[in-house]
């Protein structure tokens, strides 16, 4: 049933042109489209895969625990190639989670995390 659907993540934006110069110019992600949804409500769909980055015009002050995530071959190489880009890596130190440089190793997996300009946490993962 769902298996056949493309995956929809859904977030607000307080400013959709930076929305965009960050998930097109900076991730390199597809622009599908900006429209107006209802009267005041702005929104802008991007490509990513074979889902949708959807982000609607709003306040997102509150929102916590959004993730979407890119499995990707190298963590280390993609999270590389974005700080060129000026993104920056989330560091953590945890008994069960420690990053180096941005990436934490978890068994076989690799993993990091990096925030958009309204503060949603992103990720890279592979393994």
């Amino acid at each position: 049933m769902l298996g056949e659907g493309r995956l929809l993540a859904s977030f607000k934006s307080a400013d959709l042109d930076r929305t965009i110069a960050f998930y097109e110019g900076t991730l390199g992600l597809r622009l599908l489209h900006r429209r107006e949804i209802m009267p005041g409500v702005d929104e802008v769909r991007f490509e990513t895969g074979g889902g949708i980055l959807c982000f609607e015009s709003g306040d997102p002050e509150g929102k916590t625990n959004d993730l979407v995530g890119w499995d990707v071959r190298d963590v280390q190489a993609t999270a590389a190639a974005l700080r060129e880009k000026g993104v920056v890596f989330e560091e953590y130190d945890y008994p069960s989670l420690k990053t180096v440089d941005g990436v934490a190793t978890i068994g076989s997996m690799q993993a990091a995390w990096f925030k958009d300009p309204d503060g949603n946490l992103l990720a890279l993962v592979s393994g």
